[in-house]
């Protein structure tokens, strides 16, 4: 089988264009885990969107593997599985320990007892085209729950009335991955890749609409802060088809006014009045 297959033209140079544009969101997270390492904290980040990730693009390099004429697909998330997992390494070498075991949980029991379980069921139970249907599937179902994740967004942009955190460039570039990644399925027929990039197109241009309608909206003085810090649209990393990373939001600081206690004074005030009186009623005696 040849690395590239050059007799399907489009889907040569969609795939060689969704590997770019994939190429350069994978390392969208760079400038944060330099930050990480620079300060030797994790600064309350969450890994569950980097094993997520990692998770995907791991079973996406295996639905390839079943497939002809998809080097293109077995190239971008080779890359993926690397980066995701320098990622993940940064990580567990500065975050605390209770998120430290927590992904090392998440690993073990999503990247390698999950993807184990997947691995042995297909290739002892399904053979040849009904193994990369079966693998497929798989693909596009967590797919479909990956790309739930800007819903949350999506719904605080319309309850804010704001675009502050959800950067038109970001959201632009991820339509763009989601609609060449569709051709590059169109073009080599496969439904399994084409199918998840529909759902993307479809979220990535309702994210384009809101920034247009609401992108002189000022956000309303009296939304709390928590939604505000809901909003903020995290860091992104892709696989070949979406994800999203998100990191835990900050703590939320509460003023709270100081309490104006009159106990002392309610406890001296009737002790003054008595004594008074005690005094008007001495001297009325004496005269």
């Amino acid at each position: 089988m040849p690395l590239f297959d050059t007799h399907n033209t489009w889907a040569f140079v969609f795939g060689l264009m969704g590997n770019v544009i994939s190429f350069a969101v994978f390392l969208s997270p760079v400038p944060t885990f330099y930050r990480v390492w620079k300060k030797k904290t994790t600064e309350g980040f969450q890994s569950l969107p980097y094993v997520v990730a990692l998770f995907s693009a791991t079973l996406w390099l295996y639905y390839a593997t079943q497939k002809k004429d998809v080097f293109l697909l077995v190239t971008i998330n080779s890359f993926g599985c690397f980066i995701e997992t320098i990622y993940i390494s940064i990580f567990l070498a500065f975050a605390p320990k209770k998120a430290r075991m927590l992904t090392v949980k998440l690993l073990l029991l999503m990247n390698f007892g999950g993807f184990c379980l997947i691995l042995l069921l297909c290739q002892l139970l399904a053979k040849g085209t009904t193994r990369a249907k079966i693998i497929g599937g798989i693909c596009v179902g967590f797919s479909v729950c990956v790309f739930a994740a800007p819903l949350s967004i999506i719904r605080t942009v319309i309850k804010t009335r704001s675009v502050e955190y959800m950067p038109f460039s970001l959201s632009l570039t991820l339509t763009i991955s989601a609609v060449v990644w569709l051709l590059y399925g169109l073009a080599l027929k496969d439904i399994y890749v084409a199918f998840p990039n529909v759902l993307g197109f479809a979220l990535g241009a309702l994210q384009m609409i809101l920034y247009v309608v609401y992108k002189y909206c000022k956000t309303p003085p009296q939304l709390g802060e928590r939604e505000v810090e809901a909003a903020k649209l995290p860091e992104v990393s892709l696989d070949m088809l979406k994800l999203g990373t998100v990191p835990s939001p900050e703590p939320i600081a509460v003023v709270r006014q100081p309490n104006k206690c009159s106990c002392g004074n309610d406890r001296r005030a009737p002790d003054t009045e008595d004594g008074q009186k005690g005094k008007q009623s001495s001297s009325a005696t004496s005269s």
